[in-house]
């Protein structure tokens, strides 16, 4: 298994990058995310990797973070979702995005990748919804969020999901509301104030 390849970014396709090391060029398939942060230099990457082995083909896919590649594999975990659909995902949404999306049912977020139909999209979102909250994904960092706008126990929970719930009712994505309710609330905060700093947010 090959956790990772360092070495320098040789060429650069739609789809696909050849990193070299030690004279041996690697084809690897990445996110167009992740080629939009790559150039032909001659700096040193590390490409974290996923080797995906079939029958007649062993293929690389390759990302610039752990976080990226966690997510990866908690798509492809689904039935239904190979590698290429996972990366199609991660084309379109960022990892944090993907998280967020999960956890509140964002089944429209979800089939913003190629090849993603909407009941590929409640799969991944049922299945996953319960296995992503240890490794919730924000600003760059893997963070254990105590919020849970779903769980009532939480404090002001109930207050936080309200806010949530009027945004969508205003025509906000499910994930994109739950993001700013997240962003902007604390414990203290009524959902009307709640709705009121998020729109101030969202329109800003």
């Amino acid at each position: 298994m090959i956790s990772y390849i360092k070495g320098v970014v040789e060429y650069i396709s739609e789809n696909y990058i050849i990193v070299e090391n030690n004279g041996v060029g690697y084809n690897i398939q990445v996110s167009e995310s992740t080629i939009g942060k790559l150039s032909v230099n001659n700096n040193i990457v590390k490409i974290y990797t996923y080797m995906n082995v079939k029958e007649d083909e062993i293929s690389l896919f390759g990302f610039l973070s752990m976080e990226e590649l966690e997510i990866f594999n908690k798509l492809i975990s689904v039935s239904g979702v190979g590698p290429k659909a996972a990366l199609s995902i991660l084309s379109a949404m960022s990892p944090d995005e993907v998280v967020l999306a999960i956890i509140s049912d964002d089944v429209t977020a979800l089939s913003k990748g190629r090849g993603i139909g909407k009941r590929i999209a409640q799969r991944i979102a049922l299945e996953l919804k319960d296995k992503i909250d240890a490794f919730r994904y924000s600003k760059g960092n893997l963070v254990d969020f105590s919020l849970n706008i779903n769980e009532p126990d939480n404090i002001n929970g109930g207050e936080k999901r309200d806010a949530v719930e009027a945004l969508v009712s205003l025509g906000f994505g499910r994930s994109e509301a739950v993001k700013t309710v997240m962003e902007t609330a604390d414990d203290n905060m009524s959902s009307a104030d709640i709705i009121s700093l998020a729109l101030k947010k969202l329109s800003s």
